[in-house]
């Protein structure tokens, strides 16, 4: 069962890459393309349809909407007013002499910003943006991650990067994420930031999730934990039953 689980994420995978070129392709095409039957690429099409990720027609499909990012500005501006609640809810669990991964993500951000009167900080980062806050203030220690830098995102997560990060334990990792389901777990858009994420999750003593509401039930590209991999989740509003469910093993803060 798991490796049929892994063959079918893994084409609808492949079918969201070819998707991204904003054309529409047929089934019959996109099943020459991956060796499968028509049948095949129809059950994952109305599988991705159901996540909300593309649109049926014509005996084909295209993407509903862009799976990926904008640069950072960007982001950091959308459900800033969420972001800017959760980042002072996060901040609150986060004691002097702490040390903390922290990720690139835009909710992070938010967070360092409130972490900026705690003192005796060890923050190991790969983002930018994080190390201009909280670099070379309150006798913190600051570890930046180096390698090849993504501009849009203002860091870095190649395998040097990846590397680097991997040599560490933090007490907890503050980790953002591109989107939320119940029976695909943690996902993100950013092949580097995923491959972060998963070191996190395997390095650190605990887990804090800062996720605003619009990324429950969202659908990314790349899956990079299981949603039990969550010690703390940080969100904005109430979780709906069913989330509240599969959340149930961590402490949940609304902010």
């Amino acid at each position: 069962m798991e490796g049929t689980i892994e063959k079918r994420s893994k084409r609808q995978r492949e079918i969201i890459t070819r998707l991204r070129s904003g054309r529409t392709l047929s089934v019959t095409a996109l099943a020459n393309d991956l060796a499968v039957s028509d049948e095949t690429i129809r059950r994952e099409l109305r599988a991705l349809e159901d996540h909300g990720v593309i649109i049926r027609e014509h005996g084909g499909a295209r993407m509903a909407t862009p799976v990926h990012e904008g640069p950072l500005h960007q982001r950091m501006e959308e459900n800033a007013d969420a972001k800017l609640r959760i980042g002072r809810a996060a901040a609150e669990l986060i004691d002097d002499g702490a040390i903390i991964f922290i990720d690139s993500g835009t909710t992070s951000c938010f967070i360092a910003r409130q972490l900026v009167d705690r003192r005796a900080l060890t923050v190991i980062t790969n983002s930018l943006h994080v190390a201009k806050d909280l670099g070379g203030i309150n006798n913190n220690r600051l570890f930046l991650a180096g390698g090849q830098m993504d501009y849009d995102y203002r860091a870095f997560s190649d395998h040097v990067a990846q590397d680097y990060v991997r040599g560490f334990t933090p007490h907890l990792a503050i980790l953002s994420v591109g989107g939320i389901s119940i029976d695909r777990g943690l996902m993100d858009f950013h092949p580097g930031e995923a491959a972060m994420s998963r070191i996190a999750y395997a390095t650190s003593k605990q887990v804090l999730l800062a996720a605003d509401c619009s990324k429950i039930g969202r659908y990314a590209l790349i899956q990079t934990a299981a949603l039990t991999d969550v010690d703390i989740l940080v969100t904005d509003e109430p979780l709906a039953e069913d989330y509240a469910g599969a959340f149930a093993h961590a402490e949940v803060v609304i902010a």
